[in-house]
């Protein structure tokens, strides 16, 4: 699919567009404007690309656990959107989409002042009713932080 040049407004009826579509209006309005647990983690859209997407958030003090270090719920998360998501780019216009089961598995702790992490999601399967996709983390180093895979279930 050819990525789309123009703008897309997000005001529209969502149900009007392709996951592509929307997720693409979506990365095109400014951060403070996208509405959604992006907004709040303060995660930004690196890459749309149908089948496939990426996303970045810097670690804040607020998202510590008790003992100091990035609580796993942030990594779960990103990886629960990029994956999510990068399924949501293949579904066409009224078609939706939930997490069904999701599996993380991490490989090292990400200090709080660490840097920027990235979270790549890419689609494995899409079917009539359901969907797989595997994902990674990466901290800001390049070094792989978390990584899991999820199966959802396809609203057409």
């Amino acid at each position: 699919m050819e990525p789309s040049t123009a703008q897309t407004d997000t005001s529209t009826d969502p149900t009007a567009l392709s996951g592509l579509q929307l997720l693409r209006a979506w990365a095109a309005h400014p951060d403070d404007e996208r509405p959604s647990i992006g907004r709040l983690l303060g995660m930004r859209p690196v890459r749309v690309d149908e089948g496939a997407v990426s996303f970045a958030v810097t670690p804040q003090p607020d998202f510590a656990n008790p003992l100091g270090t990035v609580h796993g719920g942030i990594c779960a998360t990103l990886l629960d959107s990029v994956m999510g998501c990068a399924v949501h780019t293949t579904l066409p216009a009224g078609a939706g989409y939930t997490t069904l089961e999701l599996k993380v598995n991490y490989i090292r702790a990400v200090q709080t002042d660490d840097g920027e992490l990235t979270g790549v999601g890419e689609i494995i399967h899409v079917g009539g009713r359901t969907a797989t996709a595997e994902g990674k983390v990466f901290s800001a180093d390049g070094k792989l932080v978390a990584h899991g895979s999820t199966t959802c279930i396809v609203f057409r």
